[in-house]
């Protein structure tokens, strides 16, 4: 994959009808997929290394993104998403890499200012069910 712009990778929201919208412009953004293996090592397991169980496991992904919401309705939407504990349908595309899509529940929102700046947010989601990976 060549280097691509940091901006490009987008956060989106499904906006209840099946359409996702940005809800922000985001400056900085992380997704981090993960996995918890199954250790099944025994007495017989050769030359006492470890040994997972292949297929098995907790697999989550969590996504980072700070920046400035697009509007009072985006920030309102999240900020409500949060205090009712929500999950929600979010879409998260990287650039010559694909789309990562499914339910996710905000972790933490944080917001920010400098006295000569705008206020920032810093939003942090967790995956809550399957996630689809649509290659583009």
């Amino acid at each position: 994959m060549a280097a691509q712009k940091g901006k490009d990778l987008l956060l989106k929201l499904d906006d209840g009808a099946g359409a996702f919208v940005t809800i922000a412009g985001l400056r900085t953004q992380r997704l981090a997929l993960n996995a918890d293996p199954v250790d099944v090592t025994n007495q017989e397991s050769a030359g006492r290394w470890r040994e997972l169980l292949a297929g098995a496991g907790v697999k989550r992904a969590s996504v980072a993104g700070s920046g400035v919401f697009k509007d009072e309705a985006s920030d309102a939407a999240v900020r409500q998403m949060f205090f009712d504990g929500v999950i929600r349908n979010w879409q998260i595309i990287v650039p010559s890499f694909g789309i990562v899509q499914g339910p996710f529940q905000i972790s933490s929102l944080d917001y920010r200012g400098e006295h000569s700046a705008e206020v920032t947010f810093e939003l942090a989601l967790e995956s809550a069910g399957a996630l689809a990976f649509t290659a583009i």
